[in-house]
């Protein structure tokens, strides 16, 4: 039978929207049951179904980054125990070269049987709050290889047959710093998989295997024919661009990624040779975060109703050269890969932009900057705090950035003041949108972001900071301007210094850290901003009247209450005619 006859597509909507909203409920249950920071407010980490063959069939809320690695993880496990698959089997990996992205990140994988087969996986990803290693939280920038990082978990079973694996839990609590926050979570990513588990056998009651297992194929050819026909529509041709990382944290050499985006007919290539070879600091990531990033940047310009399956991928093809800063080889380290995966999305964005000039947004702020605090109270109880500060978007070709939102390809929530001072030692002393540091256009991008942790209920804590964007500024679009820098200060023995992009400390009690992220680009020529968008902005408090008058040629009365027109247009000749001579 014919695949359009067959495909009904009542039983269809009903179908997809009934396996996205499994996966989502996975997510739900994640967040209602995990212990961490991590998890229940940030929600780094995401649920998933794959196909007996590992394929994705859906993702849940939470990461877009994690939409390409997830597959490669259920792959590794069926390599190693496709023969050995059980009911009651929970499969979990951790190891960046066998399946996983980095190692906190732990990967969970249970099989949903119907009868004797498999139907699929049951999948949940989460970043915990600490896998041992140099650095709590496993994000040292510190390490020059990957046995430096924390506990490695190849392939293997956590459950087997229903039977937990004693060893291995008692294994992972005694190398970690906050035993019971981990095997907390560790038991909300079983939970969360066996609502997916439930979900699919409650799918499979209602309209049988048969029909089921048919639409589970059909759902992914579905997202390939449309995929298809999207990319079909775009211009043909190649788009090259380029982007660049602070450094390693180890030297102060910049680190380029380059693109090449390759449009024929219906499929589309990201051409990734001549990034950076890989580095000796940990910001190298695997191929399957490469996939990802490519992913999350086509899904920024395709009809967002196309699910997000393993038919997407299909006509989306990913050149990377092994060894280097995007598909880096053992040993070498990767706790912080997340920094790499955003600035090749962003990479990857620029190339888009130059296909698409009028589609796509300026460069944001993702989650660059990430602050592991840990040590000990006065009565020796462990404590790790991992705190994300997300920046601001970039202009967008029809309305300014969005000030202080989750980057596009991380979409973490933002962690509450209330909840790091009452989880952790530290004072949050200062968390406010910082004037004049947008990058200007005919919109402009987002404020940079600041907080400031100082901490004071413990006599000292070691702090791993990183970050970026502090050299290389989020670019403008279209004419637009990039943002302004991002910049860390430490206070500490009654001093202020500014300190680099990526850092590891001791500090004492009564010292803080702050952190400024770099403001988001703008968006389209400065000058064809509207004056009064710039008049509210002084009146908002974004920028100031200097600013207003210096950057977009807006001169404003006495009171600060209206436009001067006749001044403003007087600065804004002035600012053509320089603009011209440049």
């Amino acid at each position: 039978m014919a695949k359009e006859s067959r495909r009904d597509p009542i039983t269809f909507e009903l179908m997809q929207h009934a396996i996205a909203a499994i996966a989502d409920q996975m997510a739900v249950t994640v967040v209602r049951t995990a212990r961490s920071t991590v998890a229940k407010e940030v929600m780094d980490f995401s649920t998933a179904l794959c196909n007996a063959d590992g394929e994705l069939v859906a993702l849940g809320l939470c990461l877009p980054l994690m939409l390409g690695s997830i597959p490669p993880a259920v792959q590794a496990v069926l390599k190693r125990f496709r023969n050995d698959c059980h009911p009651g089997d929970v499969y979990v990996l951790n190891d960046p070269y066998d399946g996983g992205a980095h190692l906190p990140d732990i990967y969970m994988f249970k099989p949903v049987f119907i009868g004797d087969s498999v139907l699929g996986f049951s999948c949940t990803v989460m970043h915990h709050a600490d896998i041992g290693g140099i650095a709590a939280g496993g994000i040292s920038s510190a390490a020059t290889e990957i046995y430096q990082e924390g506990l490695c978990i190849p392939p293997l079973k956590l459950f087997d047959r229903g039977k937990p694996n004693e060893t291995l839990l008692s294994m992972i609590r005694r190398n970690v710093r906050v035993p019971e926050t981990v095997m907390a979570d560790i038991s909300s990513q079983v939970a969360a998989c066996s609502e997916g588990e439930e979900g699919l056998t409650a799918l499979v009651q209602e309209y049988g295997l048969e029909t089921t297992q048919w639409y589970l194929r059909d759902l992914l050819d579905y997202s390939e024919e449309r995929t298809r026909d999207a990319i079909r529509k775009l211009p043909d041709g190649e788009f090259s661009f380029s982007d660049f990382l602070d450094d390693d944290g180890l030297t102060t050499d910049p680190i380029p990624i380059r693109v090449t985006l390759k449009k024929q007919g219906d499929e589309l290539t990201a051409d990734f040779t001549g990034t950076a070879p890989q580095v000796k600091g940990a910001i190298n990531m695997t191929r399957s975060y490469a996939l990802s990033s490519f992913y999350f940047a086509v899904r920024c310009i395709l009809d967002p109703d196309i699910p997000n399956n393993e038919g997407f991928f299909r006509p989306l093809k990913v050149v990377t050269v092994p060894g280097t800063l995007v598909d880096a080889l053992p040993p070498a380290p990767v706790a912080s890969r997340v920094l790499t995966a955003i600035r090749a999305s962003d990479t990857l964005l620029g190339a888009l932009a130059q296909m698409l000039p009028e589609r796509i947004l300026a460069c944001g702020v993702a989650t660059d900057c990430n602050i592991s605090v840990s040590g000990y109270y006065p009565d020796r109880r462990p404590f790790v705090q991992l705190d994300w500060l997300p920046g601001s978007w970039g202009g967008r070709p029809d309305k300014d950035g969005i000030d202080h939102l989750a980057g596009l390809c991380s979409n973490f929530s933002n962690t509450p003041v209330e909840v790091i001072e009452i989880e952790s030692p530290l004072l949050v002393e200062e968390y406010a949108l910082v004037p004049d540091t947008a990058g200007v256009g005919k919109f402009r991008g987002g404020l940079s972001v600041t907080r400031k942790w100082r901490l004071r209920g413990a006599e000292e804590a070691k702090v791993h900071m990183r970050a970026d964007r502090l050299k290389f500024l989020p670019y403008g679009l279209q004419g637009g301007k990039p943002g302004r820098p991002g910049q860390t200060l430490l206070s500490a023995n009654g001093a202020i210094r500014q300190m680099p992009s990526k850092f590891q400390i001791t500090i004492k009690r009564g010292d803080w850290i702050q952190h400024q992220t770099a403001g988001a680009g703008g968006w389209g020529d400065v000058l064809g901003r509207d004056p009064e968008r710039v008049l509210k902005d002084v009146r908002d408090g974004k920028i100031s009247a200097e600013h207003a008058r210096d950057e977009y040629g807006v001169a404003l009365s006495p009171d600060g209450r209206s436009i001067d027109r006749e001044r403003t247009e007087a600065l804004r000749a002035a600012l053509r005619k320089q603009n011209s001579r440049a």
